[in-house]
């Protein structure tokens, strides 16, 4: 089962993912946002807390796309923040090499 309230991208839950609301272009914006957000604050940051960044995310991934075939999920919204998620960890491993 899934902790509904777990954040997976920045501020944003599992629930605003996997459920209905909020709608599928209010997610675009809202994972657009917060990648926007989270790539502001990343310049800031040591290489290891990038590497725990990273770390944190790919657990996130892992955690949303645990049950990728269950079909009373939003799988355009899973979708959707596997893409924002990979914009947010390429930049976190380009920082990472530089």
């Amino acid at each position: 089962m899934h902790n509904l309230d777990q954040k997976v991208f920045g501020k944003i839950t599992t629930k605003e993912i996997i459920g209905a609301d909020p709608n599928l272009e209010k997610t675009k914006l809202i994972l657009q946002n917060e990648l926007n957000f989270l790539l502001l604050e990343l310049k800031s940051n040591s290489k290891e807390n990038l590497k725990n960044l990273l770390d944190e995310q790919k657990k996130a991934e892992d955690h949303i796309n645990s049950r990728p075939g269950a079909m009373a999920l939003a799988q355009n919204k899973i979708q959707l923040f596997n893409e924002f998620s990979q914009k947010y960890t390429l930049e976190l491993k380009k920082l990472l090499e530089s």
